[in-house]
């Protein structure tokens, strides 16, 4: 994992995402799963660009209740949280430029058509 991305758990996500004044993205993955791992470049590339947004990863397999709440059933799942609120969704591998595009319509300055 990147030096640039955060480990969440049960026991600091919500101090670490709900509780964040910053964007948040968190990476629902499993170490099973192909397409997280294929994802996980992605991620952190996108965590190394944009040192503005918390980038966690959260392993499902160690963090079900977690998962169980913000009902994650497909990985790998990206949420982006803003100041505590989930703002934005995506499910499956995404590439640098469609998570670029899922990051920014999180902001309050961006209007969606």
């Amino acid at each position: 994992m990147s030096d640039k991305t955060v480990t969440l758990t049960s026991q600091n996500f919500d101090a670490l995402v709900l509780k964040s004044d910053k964007t948040v993205l968190v990476d629902f993955w499993a170490q099973w799963c192909a397409p997280c791992r294929l994802l996980t470049p992605t991620v952190e590339r996108f965590a190394e660009a944009r040192p503005d947004v918390v980038v966690g990863k959260l392993n499902v397999d160690e963090s079900q209740d977690i998962a169980g709440r913000f009902g994650i059933s497909s990985i790998p799942t990206l949420l982006v949280f803003r100041k505590g609120a989930l703002v934005e969704q995506s499910v499956g591998l995404v590439s640098f430029e469609k998570l670029q595009q899922l990051v920014p319509a999180a902001q309050p300055s961006v209007v969606r058509a």
